[in-house]
This record gives C-alpha cells, structure tokens and sequence, in this order.
C-alpha cells in the first residue's frame, strides 16, 4: 500500500462540532486531510486551519463530488449528519442521514478504500420499552440491544438506526468499517448547537431543569477512541461512547458552577413537560423561532436510560475523562455571542 494513502483521509461533516475535533486531531497526527464542504456553509469551526486542509466542494447526496475525491487506499471518516427533533427537518434529515450515508458506503466500496470511520450516536441503538424492573430504576443500554420500534425512538434516532443498515450492508459487502456512538457530547464548539446548547442555558441561568438522567462524553474522548480504532485492526463492530451518567440537574449544576452561574432549582416532572411542548410550538411558531422544547426531546430529557460505554475501555488503551475537567475546558472558552441564540 502507498504510505501517502495510508497517511490520507477524507471527511464529511467536517465543519461541525465533533467533525472538526477530529481533523485537529488528523491533522496534528500529521495526515493529508481533505475534508467535504458547501460553499454556503463556510469554515465552520476550522477557520483557523483552514489553510492546512484541502477543500472539495461537494455534498453527501452529490455522488460524482464523492466519487472524484474518494481514492483507494485511503481513510474515510462519516461524521456529516443533521440533528433535530423538528418535525419540518424530517425529510432532510432522513436524506442526509440515510441516503446520504449510503452514497458514502457506495463510493468506498466502489474506491476500495482502506477504512470507513462512521460517527452514528447512542440514538441509534434505540430506547427499549420498559419492561418490568423497579420504578425509578436506569434501564441499562449496551451494544447488544437489538432495536426494536417504540415511542421512545425519535425521528433522529430512526434516521440513525437506518443510517447504520447501510454501513452494516456495506461491512456484508466486504467494507472495512467499524462505528462509534456518542452520548450527549460535551466540549468547545458553537454554543447555539446541538448539546452545547446547554451551556447557553446555564449561562442564561434559566430556572428549570429536567428530571431525567443525562449521558454525556467529552468531544475529546469521541476523536481519541474513533482515530484509535481507525489505527487498529478491528473491524465490523460499533462501540457505544459514553462517560458517565448523572441526574440533569447534577450536570447543570456543575456547568454553573464553572461559569460562576445560578443553577437551575426548578424541576419538570414528565407529566408537566408533556403539557409544556405544545405551548413552547406555539410561541416559537408566533416568533418565527425554533422551540426550546419539541414532543420529543421532553421525553427524552426525562428518560431512565443509561448506556454503557466500558466496551471501548475493554478493547483499547482507552480511559474517559473526569467530567469535571471537561467543564474547567469549556467554562475556560465559553463566549455567548451578544444576542444569543
């Protein structure tokens, strides 16, 4: 094999939160990193190395522009996908999610490139109903869970779980990939997104917090263990990403703490969630804003699940870091912008 190629990688989603940890971490590991953009969609949160990487124009649904930029031998990280729980962005999402996703498995199989690196998420492997066990207690969620349709499963988690049909067909068809699924991912990044998004709430020091448990898992900890297994021999397996699991109101505390805010002290059982979604579609409707809270993440923020992540610990020279560091880094670089998402 060239050694060039073996020192080459090509990644979608590049631009976003964890996309962009993990092509510091190729570029610092010093690999000839091409990444995929959109014109209308800037440098994201790689402007600074802008310069050190090479950008091809194109899309996940743009066959010929993977095509033309794939190559054999080389290394293919999938970290492009949409995350929301609007019902309007269903449709995109399962095109960039699904289709999307199997447009990259197509092309590398075609190319014959030496390894697929797929980011999916814990949503992926589904929330089981519950069945039996004590009231109150964690329903524990490891690898082996099979999915199964329920209530629980958002949109984003269907769209996921159908995503990760297409690597495994793929893996049937002699692809060489294995896949990571991250809990709620902490770190630096853009703070309106995704789960940063709970940053700015602390920040703003909003009163209400959900009574559920939260995953989480450093940014940094997702491109360690995803770059470690990309560099082994191990093949044909996803391992779930997870550092620990704690109340919500444990994990806003601590946010405020480190950003020297009031936490939140008012707690939103289920029930009043339930009631709270279709008043916030409401308002944010009249506004012409996206809703704070949807149908689908108040159930989720009161959920029982825990996810297992020692699997990783297990396999690699892995250890997750301490969740209060974590937040010293973040608290460290926080800047709300001016208005605020």
């Amino acid at each position: 094999m060239n050694s060039s190629l073996h020192k080459s990688v090509f990644i979608t989603g590049a631009t976003g939160f964890i996309g962009s940890h993990i092509t510091r971490r190729y570029l610092a590991d010093g690999y000839s990193v091409t990444v995929l953009f959109r014109p209308t969609s800037g440098y994201g949160l790689l402007a600074d190395v802008a310069n050190q990487l090479t950008w091809h124009e194109g899309d996940v649904l743009d066959i010929p522009s993977l095509e033309s930029v794939i190559q054999t031998g080389i290394d293919v990280i999938h970290a492009a996908a949409i995350v929301s729980f609007l019902p309007k962005d269903r449709d995109q999402m399962e095109r960039i999610n699904v289709e999307g996703t199997a447009n990259v498995v197509n092309v590398c199989l075609k190319a014959g490139v030496r390894k697929l690196g797929y980011i999916s998420s814990v949503a992926a492997i589904g929330r089981p109903t519950v069945k039996g066990g004590k009231a109150g207690e964690p329903i524990v969620v490891n690898e082996e869970l099979k999915w199964e349709d329920s209530p629980n499963n958002s949109m984003y988690a269907k769209t996921k779980y159908w995503a990760e049909l297409e690597v495994w067909r793929g893996v049937a068809e002699g692809l060489n990939a294995v896949m990571v699924n991250p809990s709620v991912v902490l770190g630096v990044g853009d703070w309106s997104r995704s789960s940063l998004q709970l940053i700015k709430y602390v920040y703003d020091e909003r009163p209400f917090y959900p009574a559920g448990l939260v995953n989480y898992v450093d940014v940094l900890d997702v491109t360690d263990a995803l770059v470690s297994l990309m560099q082994s021999d191990i093949s044909a397996r996803r391992f779930i990403l997870n550092g620990g699991t704690i109340p919500y109101r444990s994990l806003l505390e601590q946010i405020a703490t480190v950003l020297d805010k009031r936490p939140p002290t008012v707690s939103i059982p289920l029930v009043i969630s339930r009631l709270v979604w279709p008043l916030e579609a409401v308002r944010a409707w009249m506004m012409n804003k996206a809703p704070l809270i949807t149908k689908e993440t108040a159930r989720s923020a009161s959920s029982l699940y825990q996810y297992d992540g020692r699997t990783i610990e297990q396999v690699l020279d892995f250890q997750y870091r301490v969740l209060g560091e974590t937040l010293k880094r973040v608290a460290a670089a926080f800047r709300p912008l001016p208005d605020g998402p």
